[in-house]
């Protein structure tokens, strides 16, 4: 049972940074997310750049406690998810160049939202 509480809060936490990454393309979709895209990009732009740990890993990390597990089983999870979310070498230097990509991959996602927005009142 903690062993899957575990393995949820890890698929939650891969879908945060999914979600800080990319989120701003769901404002097509729809124009609110942008209220919830912005606080999170910045957690995860300061996660970054402070080498903070998100709290989602604590989580995580007390499930697996809990479950008497130091790692995971060899599964999807531990051989896809982990390594993309907790990579074996990373390093403060990485984590900063992972900072600014993601502000740089955003402020593109923004600019070109800003550009279909002036195009779409333009056309009217």
């Amino acid at each position: 049972m903690y062993q899957l509480a575990a393995d949820l809060i890890l698929i939650i936490h891969f879908c945060f940074i999914v979600f800080v990454v990319f989120g701003a393309l769901l404002f097509f979709i729809s124009k609110k997310i942008i209220y919830i895209h912005i606080p999170t990009l910045a957690w995860g732009v300061y996660a970054e750049l402070k080498q903070v740990v998100c709290p989602l890993t604590y989580i995580e990390n007390w499930f697996l406690k809990k479950a008497g597990l130091e790692t995971y089983t060899h599964d999807f999870i531990q051989n896809y998810l982990f390594p993309i979310i907790y990579p074996a070498d990373l390093t403060k230097e990485m984590q900063t160049y992972f900072g600014i990509a993601l502000i740089i991959i955003n402020i593109l996602f923004y600019g070109l939202i800003v550009y279909k927005q002036r195009k779409n009142r333009n056309s009217l």
